[in-house]
């Protein structure tokens, strides 16, 4: 009866073991399930003329990635590039100019490694499309009343456009009637608006306008050459995820949009 009774009770310590076991399984499985489907955001500071193509990439990756979230915060690359300096989290890094990310690279924030100079950009003289002013040249701006540009110490766009506007010895001319402004969308909308007679932006941002008309284009021997470099943050909350998008925006997909809204890919024989 005491042998009976012992093995009556092992049973049930077994029984009650395995089931320990299966459940404790469950339960771990169900957090590496949990960890894999965990919400994300990610926030990316970029140059405020990448706006349009970086929503559209945006859009396929969410749909690719619904676990994880992008917010944009667009903006002069010289402006974001301080927050970041002074320790906004920020997941990745868009830059207009290779200046600025250059300075994060040497305060520590973007291991030089993990960046890479993704696309290019041409400059180009805008006017309105219903101006009356006979502005078809760089040298015409003397011409003009008002014309705007982005501030140079924290517009890559208005730095190029003063490098310019002195290479062609107009400067001196017309810094007077220089409006100045926060980023190039700012640049373009007071030249859709009519507030001054004309701007220089980013072709990409005159593509996509349908109120202003291409004067002139920028000699590329008058000003640096206009690179767009993308890193990820050292510190990042979110390495994995800032590096998966970091990816993502260098794929076919992703280059093809950047084409489609005006960009140059360095790589491929400036198309």
């Amino acid at each position: 009866m005491k042998k009976l009774f012992l093995l009556f009770l092992s049973i049930i310590l077994w029984t009650l073991v395995g089931c320990s076991t299966n459940d404790l399984g469950i339960k771990n499985e169900g957090k590496k399930q949990e960890a894999s489907e965990k919400e994300v955001e990610l926030t990316v500071s970029a140059a405020a003329s990448l706006q349009d193509a970086l929503n559209d990439i945006k859009a396929n990756f969410e749909k690719e990635h619904p676990n994880v979230k992008v917010n944009f915060n667009f903006g002069a690359s010289g402006a974001l590039q301080q927050q970041i300096s002074q320790g906004a989290p920020v997941d990745l890094f868009f830059s207009a100019a290779e200046d600025k990310f250059d300075k994060l690279v040497q305060d520590g924030l973007i291991e030089e490694s993990e960046g890479t100079d993704l696309v290019g950009n041409e400059l180009v003289l805008v006017v309105p499309n219903d101006s009356k002013k006979a502005i078809k040249a760089f040298e015409d701006l003397t011409q003009t009343d008002k014309i705007s540009i982005g501030i140079p110490e924290a517009v890559p766009a208005g730095r190029y456009a003063k490098e310019t506007l002195k290479k062609l010895n107009v400067w001196e001319a017309i810094q007077e009637k220089v409006v100045y402004a926060k980023d190039v969308r700012q640049v373009l909308t007071y030249i859709e608006t009519n507030n001054v007679d004309a701007g220089i932006v980013y072709r990409t941002d005159a593509f996509l306008s349908k109120k202003v008309k291409v004067a002139a284009k920028t000699d590329e021997n008058s000003h640096a050459p206009i690179i767009y470099p993308l890193g990820v943050i050292k510190n990042s909350s979110h390495p994995e995820e800032a590096q998966l998008f970091y990816d993502y925006l260098q794929n076919d997909y992703s280059m093809k949009t950047f084409k489609k809204y005006g960009f140059k890919g360095l790589n491929e024989n400036g198309d």
